[in-house]
């Protein structure tokens, strides 16, 4: 009868045995490293640890029955070897410490799997594996939501939705996401909203934001500022009518009240066109919208959507400027009013709209080019200039990504009219139905303008 160690003198089951000792010390030894917080700012640890070394250890486990099989085979080429099984004599102590042997490391090995296992779900569904892994086609992303109101909520809170369907769905989609990074078919840009589940959306925004918690009118205050040498300051402030209590008789959240179920056409991927509305209200009655010469072809030939939060705010969690005029008046708003220096806002728009490489090569001109258009004037304080460079690079950091084709406008802000069409959309007075009402465009509907901010 061949014995247990002759077989396990394979070379393949000691390579194994070695492989999957030396990985589960080294996975034991990482795990504590990350629990202790050695390895929260390196978006790559999780990698190794739980996907990589895991790897390792398994394909230690099953080098070691291949390496015995193979032995095994070796042997019995050789007729003087009987090759039937091995008889487990429990009244030997060398069976019970073997058998016992073999148990423990068996626990230990299930241990560690599930421990990768859990370890490994669990990284996968942090921003820094969406964001950082993959760091070239979500880097536009990642950068955005770094920056952005929803930057303590992470991906997979918005980006899967409830329940087992909704998490084989999110799965399935990375799979294919894999194949696109390994094969380079990526798209770029990055399409707005893929493989989001529907609905996903209204039940995470819900679970914060309850249109039934949002109540009366708002103040909106939106800075603009001139090319001239003061960079003079336009101030619009905008009367919101927002939620439940609001001075006006219609509130903007009206379209994500529970009670109200609002339906629309829209007949392109980016949601940009909308022919048909249809409007269902707390009553249950029923009305009917078409924008002008829309045909029944038309209507059957869009796809069909509930609204819900995102038909709105669209870019909430990820907010590239709609143009560059917009990220250089962010510039300046941020720089403190002493130190903004003469026709800051044109310079900095002017270095922020043109074509670079990369960010690198951004980063280096804008500060070249503002120190050297500076540099022979007395006024520009060191300090001030230091500041305004910052400022403009973190605005094109923020918003332009060579390597994706992203820059300003790379995606609509469905939240306003200004830049995009957006609420106009459906609010054009286009919009009629069969008893002859409209879909009001009246700017007042939504916002009044007022002459001073409060």
């Amino acid at each position: 009868m061949t014995s247990r160690t002759a077989l396990t003198r394979h070379p393949f089951a000691i390579a194994g045995a070695l492989i999957a000792t030396a990985s589960a010390v080294v996975f034991i030894t990482l795990t504590i490293g990350i629990v202790a917080g050695l390895f929260e700012h390196n978006p790559y640890a999780g990698l190794v640890v739980f996907v990589a070394i895991p790897a390792l250890f398994v394909a230690g486990l099953l080098l070691i029955p291949l390496g015995m099989r193979l032995q095994r085979r070796k042997l019995e080429r050789n007729p003087s070897t009987d090759a039937d099984w091995p008889v487990l004599d429990f009244r030997r102590a060398s069976v019970r410490r073997t058998a016992l042997a073999i148990a423990a490391l068996t626990a230990v090995n299930v241990v560690i799997i599930l421990l990768a296992g859990y370890g490994s779900l669990h990284w996968m569904e942090s921003p820094q594996f969406c964001g950082q892994v993959c760091h070239a086609p979500m880097h536009p992303q990642f950068t955005a939501w770094s920056s952005a109101s929803h930057a303590h909520v992470a991906c997979v809170d918005c980006h899967i939705g409830e329940g087992a369907g909704a998490f084989v769905h999110a799965k399935l989609a990375g799979v294919r996401q894999l194949v696109h990074v390994a094969t380079g078919a990526v798209p770029k840009p990055i399409p707005p909203g893929a493989d989001m589940p529907p609905g996903a959306q209204a039940r995470t925004c819900a679970s914060c934001h309850r249109p039934s918690r949002t109540g009366g009118d708002i103040i909106r205050t939106i800075r603009e500022y001139a090319d001239d040498e003061s960079n003079s300051e336009t101030i619009t402030t905008l009367l919101m009518h927002v939620g439940v209590g609001s001075s006006a008789s219609r509130a903007i959240h009206w379209h994500a009240d529970p009670a109200v179920r609002v339906e629309y056409v829209a007949t392109d991927a980016e949601r940009q066109t909308i022919p048909y509305v249809k409007v269902t209200d707390a009553a249950g009655r029923v009305k009917e919208f078409r924008a002008e010469d829309t045909t029944d072809q038309a209507v059957s030939a869009g796809t069909r959507h509930t609204m819900d939060c995102v038909d709105c705010h669209n870019v909430v969690g990820h907010p590239i400027a709609a143009t560059a005029e917009q990220a250089a008046n962010r510039a300046i708003a941020e720089l403190p009013a002493n130190h903004r220096l003469p026709f800051a806002r044109r310079e900095g728009l002017r270095l922020i709209k043109d074509s670079y490489p990369d960010e690198d090569a951004a980063r280096a001109a804008i500060d070249r080019e503002l120190r050297k258009f500076y540099g022979s004037r007395q006024d520009s304080a060191e300090a001030a200039l230091n500041q305004t460079i910052a400022s403009f690079q973190d605005a094109y950091r923020r918003n332009v990504f060579p390597a994706m084709n992203v820059s300003f406008g790379a995606y609509p802000d469905n939240k306003g009219h200004v830049t995009s069409a957006g609420c106009l959309r459906c609010h054009d007075d286009s919009h009629v139905a069969t008893d002859g009402s409209k879909i009001s465009g009246d700017c007042e509907y939504c916002h009044k303008q007022l002459e001073q901010p409060f």
